[in-house]
C-alpha cells in the first residue's frame, strides 16, 4: 500500500501534563496557530463592517477595506509577534494584568497602523492618532476577552471532565471488542484462548490504568501492538500487520486510547469480512514539527455496511479538545485501501 494512493484523496495546544503545581495560564498565547487565525479574522471583520457606514457604494467599500487593511494587518501581526515574544513573562502575571498588557499592546498597534498609513500618504494632513490608538485598544480588548473566555473553558478541571466523558465511551467499546477475541477462541481452541486471556489481562492493566489527560505516540503504539498480537492469534495469516515507525515522533501527545478504535475498525472492516484476510499498516512520520500517525488497511471484501461513525467522531472531538486547530484527523477510501490519519504538533524541546 502506498500512501501516495491515499493522500491524493484527502480534501479535508498541547495541554501540559498534570503536575502537583499548576502551570501558569496564559490568557492569549499568540504563538498558537488558532489564536493567529482568530485575531486576523476578527480584526478584518470589524474593519470591514465599520467601513460600511462611510462607504458610498460597493466599489468604494472594497477600496476602503483594502486601504485600511494595509495598515491594520501589519499592526495585528505585530501585536501577535510581540505577544508571542513576551509569552513567558506574561504567563507569570495575574489575569487582569495580562489582559491590561494585551490592551496596551493593542493601543500601540493602533498607533503603528496609523503611522504606516501616514507614511504612505493615505491619512491626509492630520493623521487620526487618537482615534487609531483607541481603535487598537478596543479591538485588542475584545480579542483578549474572547481568548480569556476560551481559556476558562479549557482550564484543567473542564478539560479533565470532558476528556473523562469521551474516554468513558471508548473503554467499554474497547473491552467488548477485545473480549470477543477470546470468546471466539474458547470453543475451538481453548489453549489459545487461555493465552489470549493472559495477554488481555496485561493489556487492560496498561490501557485502563489511570493516567494523565494525555498519552504519547509511543505509548499508544505499544497498546496497538499488544491488541494486534491478540488479534493475530484469532485470525492467523488472515491478519497481515506491517509497521513503519519513526521514533522521533514518540514524544508527541495524544489522547489516551486514541489509536484503539482505529485499529479495531481496520480489523473489523478489513480482516473479518474477507476470507483471504487483509493487510493492516501502522506508520508514524515526522514532517517538520508535525507528527503524522496513519492506520491503513485493505478492504478486499469492499467497504461494507457503514457504521454510525461514533468512534471516529470521538477521535476527532478528543483531538480538537487536546490540540485545538493544531490537531487534525482525516479518513479516506481510495479503491480497496482505507486510511485514517492523525496530525498533532510536536512538543517544544523543553516539554519532551
Amino acid at each position: 500500500m502506498k500512501d501516495s494512493q491515499i493522500l491524493s484523496t484527502f480534501t479535508e495546544r498541547t495541554l501540559p501534563r498534570a503536575r502537583a503545581k499548576a502551570a501558569p495560564v496564559l490568557v492569549f498565547d499568540a504563538c498558537q496557530v488558532g489564536v493567529i487565525l482568530r485575531a486576523v479574522l476578527y480584526v478584518e471583520v470589524v474593519v470591514a463592517v465599520g467601513l460600511m457606514y462611510v462607504a458610498s457604494g460597493v466599489s468604494d467599500w472594497v477600496s476602503r477595506v483594502a486601504l485600511i487593511t494595509g495598515g491594520a494587518l501589519p499592526a495585528t501581526l505585530l501585536w501577535l509577534v510581540v505577544g508571542c515574544s513576551l509569552k513567558r513573562p506574561l504567563a507569570r502575571l495575574p489575569w487582569a494584568l495580562q489582559m491590561g498588557a494585551g490592551v496596551v499592546l493593542g493601543a500601540l498597534a493602533g498607533l503603528y497602523a496609523c503611522g504606516t498609513l501616514a507614511l504612505l500618504g493615505m491619512t491626509g494632513a492630520a493623521p487620526p492618532w487618537l482615534a487609531s490608538d483607541c481603535t487598537g485598544a478596543l479591538l485588542a480588548a475584545g480579542l483578549v476577552a474572547g481568548l480569556a473566555w476560551r481559556v476558562r473553558g479549557r482550564t484543567p478541571a473542564a478539560t479533565t471532565a470532558r476528556l473523562a466523558e469521551l474516554q468513558s465511551r471508548i473503554r467499554p467499546h474497547f473491552l467488548f471488542n477485545t473480549l470477543n477475541t477470546a470468546i471466539a477462541l474458547v470453543r475451538e481452541e481453548p489453549a489459545k484462548a487461555e493465552l489470549v486471556l493472559e495477554d488481555l489481562s496485561d493489556l487492560f492493566r496498561h490501557a485502563l490504568a489511570e493516567r494523565d489527560d494525555s498519552s504519547t505516540v509511543g505509548q499508544e503504539i505499544e497498546l496497538a501492538r499488544r491488541y494486534l498480537e491478540i488479534e493475530q492469534v484469532r485470525f492467523g495469516p488472515r491478519l497481515r500487520v506491517e509497521w513503519s515507525l519513526d521514533e522521533r515522533v514518540n514524544a508527541a501527545r495524544l489522547p489516551p486510547l486514541i489509536l484503539q478504535p482505529l485499529v479495531e475498525n481496520a480489523v473489523k472492516h478489513g480482516v473479518e469480512p474477507s476470507a483471504s484476510g487483509a493487510q493492516v499498516r501502522i506508520s508514524t512520520q515526522l514532517r517538520g514539527q508535525v507528527a503524522l500517525i496513519k492506520v491503513t488497511n485493505t478492504v478486499p471484501a469492499g467497504q461494507g455496511q457503514a457504521g454510525h461513525g461514533i468512534a471516529l467522531a470521538n477521535v476527532r472531538d478528543r483531538l480538537r479538545l487536546l490540540h485545538d486547530l493544531q490537531g487534525g484527523f482525516r479518513t479516506a477510501l481510495a479503491g480497496n485501501v482505507y486510511q485514517a490519519r492523525i496530525e498533532v504538533p510536536m512538543p517544544a524541546r523543553g516539554e519532551r
